[in-house]
């Protein structure tokens, strides 16, 4: 890009630039996490959730081509006619798509190619800038930035689940994981009562964590910190998963057809339980403290019920988190898999290592609106069959989440990286 020091027409003095900046920051991280890969990994789709990662860097680039540069920069070419297309994700009303399972077949454009179309993006986004933004792109621009964000996060999920898949288990990333010691579980109180929860309008947020509104709370408690994979293995030891009464029926029969005896990634080889984690495959006795990732709602809700607790609401999880500094273990320590609880005192682990299920279903807030236009598909259309997660992941961008944030996965996927905190009354 040029020089982000161009005349703005709209805006608060400043806005302009240092969205350009954000824009040139998050860009480049993207790109920084895939140089690991070949252009082989680059190509890889192993399981419907996922896409390749050659498709992620095609479609994130799409999505300022498509909404932000075809709309406010006089002039602008498209970089290919098919591509409006080709990397559609779901947006209904702007194109048709390919369907999500094809997407590993795409062996053209190249990859070099599609850097190609980056480049081509980037520049043209760069003239936008400098030629002084109206607020409304300035807005596009941001949502574009966050866009990018959660595709930085699924790209670490896709990863892994290709390194996963590969039966030479390779490792994406090398090092030792940061040491984790035990930590006793306590019990943290909430008055509860009249309460206001949803985004307050200062920065950014998603449509879906407005309008903020009041909700009325019992008084509650929340675990210290996550569960951990010691605590779990004593679940599965208990015979978890093979006692009908601790599964929602759905859940019963996702354990049956699809053969669960552990969370997605732990496999038992020579006696002993093994974790695949970013870094390869690592002994379950040295994550024994470390939040248990990778499970689904239906195995979080189990584990509850087995434990005699239950799990926050999203507005139980929200008001206690809403003092705290949304600080953790995210993407940008390196680590790449979630970490042991510390020392502190009081509620630990809200943000980051992992995303924390709740036991509400997503759904839009009273008076909810979706985005004008086609960006209203972005998160309205999915507000049925979808469960609310919380806090965010150590694959999660640290600068993209916040308490009110609202993410959502059907109740069985497992291979984002999610785990449990319990309540109790």
């Amino acid at each position: 890009m040029g020089s982000l020091t161009g005349t703005r027409q709209a805006g608060p003095a400043g806005a302009s630039e240092d969205a350009g900046r954000e824009f040139c920051r998050v860009r480049q991280q993207t790109e920084q996490l895939c140089a690991p890969l070949t252009p082989e990994d680059m190509m890889v789709q192993s399981c419907p959730e996922a896409s390749p990662a050659k498709w992620h860097l095609a479609h994130t680039t799409w999505f300022f081509e498509t909404f932000v540069l075809s709309e406010f920069l006089p002039n602008y070419r498209p970089f290919h006619a098919d591509f409006v297309w080709l990397f559609n994700s779901y947006y209904n009303s702007v194109s048709d798509q390919p369907l999500k399972q094809l997407r590993g077949s795409f062996s053209r454009p190249s990859l070099a190619e599609i850097l190609d179309y980056r480049r081509h993006v980037e520049e043209a986004m760069g003239r936008l800038i400098e030629s002084g933004m109206p607020r409304a792109a300035e807005e596009r621009l941001t949502l574009g930035v966050h866009h990018e964000q959660q595709h930085q996060e699924l790209l670490a999920y896709d990863i892994k689940n290709a390194f996963w898949a590969n039966p030479l288990h390779p490792a994406y990333s090398k090092g030792e994981l940061p040491e984790s010691k035990p930590t006793e579980m306590s019990w943290i109180g909430h008055e509860g009562g009249l309460v206001e929860i949803g985004h307050s309008g200062e920065g950014f947020s998603f449509d879906n964590e407005r309008p903020r509104h009041k909700v009325f709370l019992e008084p509650f408690e929340l675990g210290s910190r996550l569960v951990t994979c010691g605590e779990y293995l004593n679940f599965m030891r208990d015979g978890g998963y093979e006692r009908p009464e601790l599964w929602l029926s759905e859940g019963w029969d996702t354990v049956k057809e699809s053969g669960w005896r552990a969370p997605l990634y732990w496999f038992h080889t020579e006696g002993e339980w093994m974790v695949f984690t970013l870094r390869g495959a690592m002994s379950l006795e040295q994550l024994m403290d470390t939040p248990v990732c990778h499970v689904s709602y239906f195995e979080a809700d189990a584990y509850a019920r087995w434990a005699n607790r239950r799990w926050p609401m999203e507005a139980e999880w929200e008001v206690a988190a809403a003092t705290a500094e949304a600080e953790g273990n995210f993407l940008e320590s390196g680590a790449l898999h979630p970490a042991g609880a510390g020392t502190g005192k009081g509620l630990q682990q809200m943000f980051g290592d992992v995303w924390e299920w709740t036991g509400s279903a997503y759904l839009g807030y009273p008076g909810y609106r979706a985005l004008p236009g086609a960006l209203g598909e972005y998160n309205g259309k999915f507000m049925c069959n979808q469960m609310v997660l919380r806090g965010g992941s150590a694959v999660t961008p640290a600068s993209h989440i916040r308490s009110t944030y609202r993410n959502f996965f059907s109740p069985a996927t497992r291979w984002q990286f999610c785990g449990v905190r319990l309540a109790n009354r």
